[in-house]
């Protein structure tokens, strides 16, 4: 238990870095778009918020290398066999929201989707891994992002699924517990619909990748 636990953790931290670290850029560059033109103006702190996130990817070891260590060393290494897990894990999830509140099953349609993707993806790694080690790695940044947002809407459906259920408790905090699920559906929604494309990025973008020489830079 406690070996497959440290699989566990290992096998997040590329993701947890790598992608968490690229929200908050667009998380705080959103923040300066909702300030208009003060938004470069010092007094609100936007501007600074910006500017400290857009550091952290740089910190954390960069997402590129975050992303190659999530390909190679903890997903191709033992044949995805964490990251598969992980995937049955999200599907048990998933089948929770078919018998849930409306809300509810509408994040299952965008989760399913989502990890399907997953699931192909790491596949493609696998299977290439040896043979096309170029091609794995061409698409090693939206594997990384790929699997943040569907880890991330893994456990906004949780969430969901946990706040739909606290409902039903005496003195529950209504108004808190329904903002949970309209978030988990918007993540859903507005989120989870990117990763089919990501994972095509994956699959089929390496010709693009390299289709221009080293030379030519």
């Amino acid at each position: 238990m406690r070996k497959q636990a440290m699989a566990a953790y290992e096998y997040l931290v590329p993701i947890v870095k790598g992608w968490s670290t690229e929200m908050s850029i667009d998380v705080t560059s959103t923040g300066v778009q909702v300030h208009g033109g003060m938004g470069f103006i010092e007094e609100t702190g936007a501007a600074q918020y910006y500017r400290d996130a857009r550091i952290l990817t740089i910190y954390e070891g960069t997402t590129a290398i975050q992303a190659n260590d999530l390909v190679g060393r903890k997903t191709a290494r033992d044949g995805g066999l964490v990251a598969n897990a992980f995937i049955a894990q999200m599907r048990a999830t998933a089948a929770e929201l078919s018998d849930a509140a409306p809300d509810l099953r509408a994040i299952k349609a965008p989760l399913v989707e989502a990890i399907d993707a997953y699931e192909a993806a790491v596949n493609y790694v696998v299977a290439n891994y040896n043979s096309e080690i170029r091609s794995v790695f061409a698409g090693s940044v939206p594997y990384l992002k790929l699997a943040g947002i569907a880890h991330g809407g893994w456990q906004m459906a949780r969430a969901a699924l946990a706040a739909a259920r606290s409902l039903k408790a005496p003195g529950a905090d209504v108004d808190f517990l329904r903002t949970k699920i309209a978030s988990a559906r918007f993540f859903a929604d507005h989120m989870l619909t990117s990763v089919p494309g990501l994972g095509k990025s994956v699959v089929q973008g390496a010709p693009g990748v390299l289709a221009v020489p080293a030379e030519s830079f």
